[in-house]
């Protein structure tokens, strides 16, 4: 159940803010569709590192975390593994690389703009929110992940410091 309650957030949720909302955003100009040329091409590899980013993420809360993204049915565990063991918010991560793939390929400033009022969104829902709900949640164990995990950029040297905990 855990993997179709998954796969439906991630139609609802990354799905409206990475497809829905730019194919709106955009729709008043659909020529944006049509006049890509070969320097917007490169826009599609970080919408692919992105959307690979939030399905890695996504199978390690429903494996590992036995949840889902959804805020209302969290992993059970602290997922700490993955790409969570370089950043705290790498799902976050993934669908904000994804929006900057998607500005660059369709050369749009509305789409730039768009990702960082979700990015400020998203780091305000992260701050105010889920950072003091997981604390509540895994207590201990999650302080020691702040405090040995940055929240959005990983550091050089991070791996190392991971393996020697």
């Amino acid at each position: 159940m855990v993997w179709l309650k998954t796969f439906v957030f991630t139609i609802i949720v990354p799905g409206t803010v990475t497809a829905l909302i730019p194919y709106l955003l955009l729709s008043e100009n659909p020529s944006l569709f049509t006049r890509i040329g070969p320097f917007q091409f490169p826009g599609l590899i970080p919408m692919a590192i992105g959307a690979a980013i939030y399905l890695r993420c996504a199978w390690d809360f429903a494996s590992a975390g036995k949840g889902t993204p959804a805020p209302i049915d969290p992993p059970k565990t602290l997922v700490a593994r993955g790409l969570y063991r370089f950043v705290r918010n790498p799902m976050y991560a993934g669908v904000l690389l994804a929006l900057l793939g998607e500005a660059w390929l369709f050369k749009s400033s509305t789409l730039l703009v768009y990702a960082a009022i979700v990015f400020t969104c998203v780091h305000l829902f992260v701050v105010f929110y889920e950072e003091p709900a997981l604390r509540r949640q895994f207590g201990e164990s999650y302080s020691d992940y702040l405090a040995g995990t940055p929240r959005w950029i990983p550091r050089v040297n991070n791996s190392a410091r991971r393996q020697e905990r």
